[in-house]
């Protein structure tokens, strides 16, 4: 049975930020509102005694949980201890063909991710950024850091689903553009303790592309970043940083 600590997740949701996911959530909510009430009665078709919308438009509120590697690692940085990701948003579904079966969906959503490494992210004295490869010679219990982005994907969709059905095949792909608002980078070992907050090298535009295929209710998902998360002039030891994370885990669809 997995614990997740009430500790874990003050540190992954401070009260700003727990504010801003509500106000997420009201957002969504209010989009929900009003896509149940944009359905017309002409637009319905009975079929035995249940029915069902002609003008259908599928999987447009998603929920997501990752698992979070980091590819492109300079010699002397791996990952170590879990690192995950939550992700949620809303997609207007667009059929392109008469039967509905394929359709374009631009979006807005929201995640944060956590990624267990040994690199640390601290600064120098004149308050430069500092990366350092931690090895045998430091002694500490935590060492990660957390993004908060807003996301904005564009997916092309493919599936067989009816107006009567929510049983169908989905392989969905796609390109997200998100903007990283908000980096945490946590440290708790020897000499001492450091967060860091402030990173001038991060690449706060990101780009990637998508893959999401399933049946019901269970979806896999997969994400690429294209660029890197630091700047092509970091430097840990002489080396390019870099580090393209890549997400593989399940997306779960409302309405």
């Amino acid at each position: 049975m997995f614990l997740f600590s009430t500790h874990y997740f003050d540190y992954l949701f401070p009260m700003k930020f727990k504010l801003s996911l509500l106000l997420f959530f009201v957002a969504i909510s209010h989009l929900i509102a009003q896509e149940k009430g944009s359905i017309k009665e002409n637009d319905s078709i009975v079929i035995g005694k249940r029915v069902a919308d002609s003008l259908y438009r599928e999987d447009q509120f998603y929920l997501g949980f990752t698992f979070n590697l980091l590819l492109n690692k300079p010699k002397g940085v791996d990952q170590s201890g879990f690192s995950g990701g939550f992700q949620a948003g809303y997609l207007r579904d667009m059929p392109i063909n008469k039967s509905r079966t394929l359709a374009i969906a631009p979006g807005l959503g929201w995640s944060i991710n956590t990624y267990g490494q040994n690199l640390l992210v601290t600064e120098t004295k004149n308050d430069e950024s500092l990366f350092i490869a931690l090895d045998e010679d430091y002694e500490y219990s935590t060492n990660r850091f957390t993004t908060y982005l807003i996301e904005a994907p564009l997916e092309l969709r493919w599936r067989n689903s009816t107006p009567s059905s929510y049983k169908f095949w989905r392989i969905y792909a796609g390109f997200k553009v998100s903007y990283l608002y908000h980096f945490k980078s946590k440290y708790e070992g020897t000499p001492n303790n450091v967060i860091q907050t402030k990173v001038e090298e991060l690449n706060r535009w990101r780009y990637g592309v998508m893959f999401t295929f399933g049946y019901n209710t269970f979806n896999f998902h997969f994400y690429y970043s294209l660029n890197p998360l630091f700047d092509a002039q970091t430097y840990e030891s002489g080396r390019q940083i870099g580090l393209h994370p890549l997400k593989i885990g399940f997306t779960f669809y409302i309405l």
